[in-house]
């Protein structure tokens, strides 16, 4: 059997998540736009959602993998830390050269690379990834921690988080990505590992 793993990002379009039950180890980002009951793990990257956290102003149920960011806010805030740290699976603060930076390597980089490194997975797919294929950021995590999401700040999240897709998917060659999307033009060269399952009205694929 093929080791699959399935990761619900936060964009719109992962609603196609639910057309049908999904195999395979499920890992979510931040705040997923709806509850999946059986997740291995939730992946955090930002001081963000840290602070909302530890100020009561959010709660996120389940298990947590968290990256640098969230760790450095651990370190800082012990009594925060040792109240969640039964939640805590583990920290992954694994930065690739590519990246850059902690800022440039967003939710959904992390939780692919985490998934990839972890599990070695023969199958993963993405659900919700919508800024690979538009110029769309929106994120469900904007409705509890609005983002600045002008023109200016999309352009520039873009340009700074596509090219990393394109490292993650070389670096990972034995993996088969599977993106779904309501169409497959998308704004990055994708490799031979890749393929996008396209779900809409007129034709609705699933995997």
């Amino acid at each position: 059997m093929p080791r699959v793993v399935q990761i619900i990002g936060n964009g719109d379009t992962a609603q196609y998540y639910n057309e049908k039950p999904r195999k395979g180890l499920k890992i979510t980002c931040n705040i997923p736009p709806f509850p999946v009951h059986d997740a291995y793990g939730t992946c955090m990257v930002d001081f963000k959602m840290m602070r909302a956290l530890t100020k009561g102003e959010l709660q996120l149920p389940g298990d947590w993998i968290l990256g640098m960011r969230p760790k450095i806010w651990m370190e800082k805030n012990p009594q925060f830390h040792m109240m969640m740290a039964p939640q805590i699976k583990e920290f992954y603060t694994k930065l690739p050269d590519y990246a850059g930076n902690y800022t440039n390597f967003n939710c959904g980089h992390m939780a692919t690379h985490y998934s990839c490194t972890k599990f070695n997975p023969d199958i993963l797919h993405m659900w919700g990834f919508d800024s690979i294929f538009d110029m769309n950021l929106k994120s469900c995590t904007d409705f509890y921690l609005p983002s600045a999401r002008d023109d200016g700040n999309n352009v520039r999240l873009s340009n700074n988080w596509r090219p990393i897709w394109e490292k993650i998917f070389n670096e990972f060659k034995n993996t088969e990505f599977v993106m779904h999307h309501k169409h497959d033009h998308a704004k990055i060269k994708l490799p031979d590992n890749v393929k996008v399952e396209v779900h809409n009205k007129k034709n609705k694929k699933t995997a």
